[in-house]
């Protein structure tokens, strides 16, 4: 009988001998295959880097998954069929982050790796003399101290003081701002207008697609940043993408046709791009970070009453620092970079200048006076733990009160799995655990003080040594230089 048993679990013993050794060997190969994708990444010196920049996309506003158990991270209307593609190809960011819930102070701390709070730069329409946009280091002038055969263009919406040429880029279409992309500030903006280029999507990608083509020609590195109109407001489209998705059914959230169409305009030019730069031949040696200035707008008409924002589950949206006006999509794709991966690390649009530097091989420049950490290690799975930042923490500042949002002034931050909110009209406070609570809707400050305590310090200092503005009645910081009022921390 034992003889007869011995003979029977032979051929198991040996399938299963099989299968084993040859999982190892997948195992293996993939680790090697990664491994190698990583080496490669780091024996490329001086790769290219294009920021594609939307202007208002929120964290669902695309049909890519940005959290891999959150259904609803992901639009239930809108397609963006490329940008799937760019997901597949590279790392998508659960818990991405703006600057800022409004654009101006957004582009300012991608440029500069500097938060709006430390470069008192708080709201859109200020006056920005006080900034030393010439003195300071820029993405484009710290690539070229990398090295200097770097070429810098910026195409599409500038939407800061001073101009291009002033923070380093050589080709560029000037100091733009919304008006440009066909922006009228009255009711109709939300009214949908059918046109052959829609906030100028197309006529900015041949741009783009020309500077990458001369630059490729002449053997030169280089960092092209597109920043698109889309998706602000007024809402534009061509007549066929309206068509195909005017009568697509509406999703619980978004439910605009025009937006919808708008977007999948958007991610057309995407689409353009991203086959020219396969027809280059410079896929393998280009990093393509896609990200969003700041939320969505929380409902169309945007300063309509809402129950639910359009950027459910997460709340509120543009012009508030609550998860709806600063948490953005995020995907980076490039050598180096884990196809169809995810990272749940919190990262902010301060953290691309270090991040861009460190792939391009920097070994001598030092960055003073910086809010950003490099996620680089992220990206090349080298250190998936952290982002080593000067402070620990990503900072939001709105000292001011807006009409259209939550008409308070509030501060916060973002450290590890906790967030804290604090207004400065009655010091009062907000904790929430995110991961379990990405809602915003359970208040953990008197069940934990400690935590509270802990991040409410960590606020206040960080505000004090940045001399950020300081919030008073009647201020709004919109039209007086911010050196007429004494309103420092």
């Amino acid at each position: 009988m034992n003889s007869l048993n011995t003979i029977e679990h032979q051929p198991t013993y040996f399938i299963q001998k099989v299968f084993y050794s040859v999982v190892l060997l997948a195992l293996s190969l993939s680790c090697n295959i990664s491994d190698q994708s990583t080496d490669r990444a780091l024996q490329i010196k001086h790769p290219n880097f294009i920021l594609i920049l939307v202007d208002d996309q929120g964290w669902n506003g695309t049909s890519v998954q940005m959290m891999h158990n959150e259904p609803d991270s992901k639009s239930d209307y809108f397609e963006t069929p490329n940008l799937e593609l760019l997901a597949k190809k590279g790392i998508r960011f659960s818990d991405a982050y703006s600057g800022a819930p409004v654009c101006a102070p957004s582009r300012y701390s991608i440029q500069f790796g500097k938060t709006p709070a430390r470069l008192s730069m708080i709201r859109v329409g200020m006056n920005t003399d006080h900034i030393d946009h010439e003195g300071f280091t820029s993405i484009p002038k710290a690539l070229k101290q990398i090295n200097n055969k770097y070429r810098a263009a910026h195409f599409g919406k500038w939407g800061m003081g001073s101009n291009p040429t002033v923070l380093g880029y050589d080709v560029s279409d000037g100091a733009t701002k919304n008006k440009d992309g066909h922006f009228i500030n009255q009711k109709t903006q939300w009214n949908h207008t059918a046109k052959d280029d829609p906030k100028n999507i197309f006529s900015l990608t041949e741009r783009a697609i020309g500077f990458m083509q001369s630059a490729t020609q002449e053997n030169e590195p280089f960092y092209l940043q597109i920043s698109h109109y889309a998706v602000h407001a007024n809402i534009e489209s061509t007549e066929s993408s309206y068509a195909k998705l005017k009568n697509k059914p509406k999703g619980a959230q978004q439910k605009d046709a025009g937006f919808a169409a708008m977007t999948l305009d958007l991610d057309e030019g995407l689409g353009i791009l991203l086959k020219k730069i396969k027809e280059l031949g410079i896929e393998d040696n280009t990093y393509i970070i896609y990200m969003s200035d700041n939320g969505s707008v929380p409902n169309i008409p945007g300063a309509k009453k809402y129950e639910k924002s359009y950027n459910y589950p997460l709340s509120r949206g543009k012009w508030d620092a609550l998860e709806g006006g600063v948490r953005v999509p995020l995907i980076v794709a490039g050598p180096g970079i884990k196809k169809g991966s995810e990272s749940a690390i919190p990262v902010s649009g301060v953290d691309l200048l270090p991040t861009l530097i460190e792939l391009a091989g920097n070994n001598k420049k030092s960055l003073t006076e910086v809010d950003g950490g490099s996620f680089a290690s992220i990206l090349l799975q080298t250190n998936n733990e952290n982002v080593d930042r000067p402070i620990d923490g990503i900072f939001f500042h709105v000292p001011y009160k807006n009409g259209i949002a939550l008409k308070r002034p509030h501060s916060a931050v973002r450290k590890g799995d906790y967030k804290l909110v604090k207004f400065q009209d009655d010091q009062s406070v907000l904790l929430f655990n995110l991961v379990e609570d990405k809602m915003e809707q359970t208040n953990l400050a008197l069940q934990n003080p400690d935590k509270a305590i802990e991040l409410e310090k960590l606020l206040n200092d960080y505000l004090v040594e940045v001399h950020a503005p300081k919030w008073q009645e009647g201020i709004t910081w919109k039209t007086i230089p911010v050196r007429e009022i004494n309103s420092n921390y």
